[in-house]
């Protein structure tokens, strides 16, 4: 299981990317010369970790939906995303999820003054994790240990948990 930490353990430019505030894709955006583009790779009900469950207070047999996404820049994938939201908050709060398709959520989560972000939780995940698992399916042949972040957005007190991992291509920009 991952430790999530209130700061990182971390120098140099991955820290700068770990920390800043506002929209990642924004960042990203910008910092790209050749494009920023999402790739979805999977969304719908499915199984959670136990700290994914505790993060969103989740009964023992509530399955939210997960949606997983490769963030780019040009080419090069810099970031696997995973985020969930409960079931029962998606005819209400976070419907907005369903139709997003391959635009990135930082669309919808910064756009809404309603929606309010939780403090930023980090954490460094290696091999053995599930986390890293399946950020390794997206991307083969990813180093053993990667920086992940994560924070619970609220909307209507529905929460809605976004992690996002940072991969090596982070660094090129």
């Amino acid at each position: 299981m991952q430790t999530w930490l209130p700061r990182p353990a971390v120098r140099g430019p991955l820290r700068h990317w770990l920390t800043a505030r506002g929209s990642l894709s924004e960042r990203l955006r910008a910092a790209s010369r050749t494009g920023f583009s999402v790739q979805r790779l999977n969304q719908g009900l499915n199984h959670v970790w136990p700290d994914e469950r505790e993060a969103l207070r989740l009964s023992d047999n509530e399955q939210p939906l997960v949606r997983e996404v490769l963030l780019f820049c040009g080419t090069t994938p810099v970031v696997f995303a995973r985020s969930l939201a409960a079931a029962r908050h998606l005819d209400g709060p976070w419907r907005s999820l369903r139709g997003l398709g391959s635009r990135p959520l930082a669309t919808m989560l910064f756009a809404d003054p309603r929606i309010a972000r939780g403090a930023i939780e980090f954490c460094r995940i290696d091999g053995r994790q599930p986390l890293h698992h399946r950020a390794e399916a997206a991307v083969p042949e990813l180093p053993r240990e990667l920086w992940a972040r994560r924070s619970v957005f609220r909307r209507e007190n529905a929460p809605l948990l976004v992690t996002e991992i940072f991969l090596p291509g982070v660094l090129t920009l």
